[in-house]
């Protein structure tokens, strides 16, 4: 709508987060709430990644973090297990060329070893078909857990000590970042989560420490580009202090 357009070239007078993360939340509620299977839902939320990543690509952000699957999404009935790890596929095997068209970066976050050959599979040639782009990067934080991925650079952390690489009087914050999956990536800037949970369910806990957070009631597969924008509103409207005055 001319509305929204008069939005986005308002906020885009403004500085534009750079990096934006979404825990994209209420699929399974959206479907029960028409009597349709989850997996329904998840299908509908991946119409929505599309334009949400459309939109986030036009404003100019750096980097789309979005939590697609935890760590702890395992426990849920196999049979939508099973659908969400056939997602990326069905995503990237018709939204990959106009990811490519786009110079969209794909990149993913989370512990890869463990995802089914398929996924894993559609994921790699989406990374390296769009690794020399250098517009969007659309990061899957995909089998993710945030205090998994700071055990993990702990154990690096040691490695490199035990062998001489490092002195561990050297370790600081900034170092001990080159050591988490998002080491190529700056902090999010803003959070979203969607369908009115507040909570951070083990998401980029480090990575979030000066984050604005931004909650919304709408269930994901009804979030739209109106959605986005209000949260930039929301942003560019806040004073980030990082514990300064």
């Amino acid at each position: 709508s001319s509305d929204l357009r008069e939005r986005i070239l308002k906020i885009q007078e403004q500085q534009i987060p750079s990096h934006v993360a979404i825990i994209m939340d209420g699929n399974g509620r959206w479907a029960k709430k028409r009597a349709l299977p989850r997996i329904a839902g998840h299908h509908e939320g991946m119409k929505v990644v599309r334009k949400i990543t459309k939109l986030a690509n036009e404003l100019g952000l750096k980097t789309l973090t979005l939590y697609a699957f935890s760590t702890e999404n395992w426990k849920r009935p196999k049979m939508e297990v099973d659908f969400l790890m056939k997602l990326p596929e069905e995503f990237l095997g018709t939204f990959l060329p106009e990811l490519v068209e786009e110079n969209v970066q794909v990149r993913m976050i989370g512990d890869m070893e463990m995802l089914p050959a398929h996924t894993r599979n559609a994921i790699s040639k989406a990374m390296a078909d769009t690794l020399g782009n250098d517009g969007l990067i659309l990061n899957f934080a995909l089998n993710y857990g945030s205090r998994a991925e700071i055990i993990e650079g702990i154990k690096l952390v040691l490695n490199d000590c035990k062998s001489g690489i490092m002195n561990e009087n050297e370790l600081n914050e900034d170092i001990f970042s080159s050591y988490l999956m998002t080491r190529e990536l700056s902090d999010p800037d803003l959070l979203i989560r969607t369908s009115g949970e507040i909570r951070l369910s083990n998401f980029m806990l480090w990575q979030l420490a000066y984050t604005e957070f931004w909650f919304t009631n709408v269930l994901w597969p009804d979030f739209g580009e109106e959605h986005l924008v209000e949260a930039i509103e929301v942003f560019q409207n806040r004073q980030r202090r990082f514990g300064g005055v």
